[in-house]
């Protein structure tokens, strides 16, 4: 359960407005595109640099972070049993994401990185929730379509969608909202998009499309045993760690993150997903 990003696989018949949804995202997503064409062919940029100060800690230093948020998954499941239901797992499990960020956080600051270097926003947080907003229209279609698609040759398995599927009470569903949209976002962006894409880029000088792919690579198998879902997940990573390239600032990718979640999270409750087997 550590990492707790949701791609749900649409299923058109299963609600009229998951079909409406659909189609609004489909809609969504040709118009951002062609927008964003028509900047590229007046030679503007698809996004005005704002690049975030250089990342000043080592290799050794990613490693401990990521070695921290595996350490405290691996505690919090030995205090839960594994017989015991799964919102204590999840429970547990967002308890040990917390305290890893914190930890790693902790970290990099005491050895001298700046809050500019760590990705948090200065003062132009309207343009970062512009940018996610904007970033969700043009994503959201394909990926989920690109869900469906790889549904069919391998399902997709995650035990948060069995249990908001099962469990639709206010309080299954707050702890569900609380671990994807909020914790994972927060967590999984600090971890690959500025701890370790900050290091890649400087790892990589001058190559940032390597760094970008690499940490969107991680990012990807992190998710292994979900299916198929590890390959848009990748893409996923690219367009955030673009974002966060472009921007300097986490924030719009903690906002996109959290809003695809919460988007995969409404398809579920509205019946927009198979089925649990």
């Amino acid at each position: 359960l550590a990492m707790q990003q949701i791609e749900q696989p649409l299923d058109l018949a299963g609600s009229p407005g998951v079909a409406a949804l659909v189609l609004a995202a489909a809609a969504a997503s040709l118009v951002v595109a062609w927008a964003l064409v028509a900047r590229a062919r007046r030679g503007l940029p698809l996004l005005a640099a704002r690049i975030a100060p250089p990342a000043r800690w080592s290799g050794g230093d990613v490693a401990a972070v990521f070695a921290t948020v595996i350490v405290t998954q691996i505690l919090a499941a030995a205090v839960v049993p594994e017989d015991a239901p799964l919102s204590s797992r999840l429970a547990a499990s967002i308890a040990g994401m917390a305290v890893a960020a914190l930890v790693g956080l902790w970290h990099l600051r005491s050895r001298g990185a700046t809050w500019a270097e760590l990705g948090v926003p200065g003062a132009d947080w309207r343009r970062d929730v512009t940018t996610a907003l904007v970033a969700l229209a043009l994503v959201l279609w394909p990926l989920l379509a690109l869900a469906t698609l790889l549904d069919r040759i391998v399902p997709y398995a995650h035990p948060i969608i069995d249990y908001v599927t099962t469990r639709r009470d206010p309080a299954a569903i707050a702890l569900v909202v609380l671990s994807a949209v909020v914790v994972a976002p927060l967590v999984e962006e600090f971890l690959f998009r500025r701890v370790l894409q900050g290091w890649l880029l400087e790892r990589f000088t001058g190559d940032t499309v390597a760094a970008i792919c690499l940490q969107a690579l991680a990012f990807g198998l992190a998710h292994a045993g979900q299916g198929l879902a590890p390959v848009p997940l990748a893409l996923f990573g690219i367009v955030h760690g673009t974002i966060v390239l472009r921007t300097g600032s986490l924030l719009p990718a903690v906002i996109l993150h959290g809003l695809f979640n919460a988007t995969s999270i409404a398809l579920v409750l509205a019946g927009g997903g198979p089925a649990p087997g």
